[in-house]
């Protein structure tokens, strides 16, 4: 029997993968991924980035952002420049369409998620998050490494 826990939580995993359906066909024109977006908006956020610090701002490990990352600087979203404070590393930098693409998706999904959040409280939104954040906090309080 399933318990009402596991019933509520499946709920959310459906949810999300619904979210990212959702975002896919959106995104789709652009020709880039929601993983691609999450990605290429962390990197908009700094003015340089080592690909360690953004894989744990994007929670993405290591191998699927170097994957990602290939298929952004493919597409010209992004460029690798060697970094100067750790000559082992390098930092990761928007391109200028790079920067034109993550300033017309950043609007649109506002209006994406706006949309998404019709007719739900600021309260009810309040009490998600936190609800959100205690179970990510319960996991990560019961997961060994």
């Amino acid at each position: 029997m399933v318990s009402h826990a596991e019933q509520l939580i499946g709920y959310n995993i459906k949810t999300s993968r619904r979210i990212i359906r959702f975002l896919a066909f959106h995104l789709k024109e652009e020709g880039i991924t929601p993983e691609q977006w999450t990605v290429l908006k962390r990197v908009g956020e700094s003015r340089g980035i080592s690909q360690k610090e953004l894989s744990a701002r994007a929670d993405k490990d290591q191998a699927t952002l170097t994957k990602i990352l290939d298929l952004l600087e493919k597409k010209n979203f992004i460029r690798r420049e060697a970094n100067p404070r750790d000559r082992r590393s390098f930092l990761v930098v928007l391109t200028e369409a790079g920067e034109e693409l993550k300033q017309t998706l950043t609007d649109k999904m506002e209006i994406l998620f706006a949309g998404l959040l019709e007719n739900t409280s600021d309260e009810d939104l309040a009490v998600f998050l936190g609800i959100l954040d205690r179970i990510n906090g319960n996991i990560a309080n019961n997961t060994t490494s």
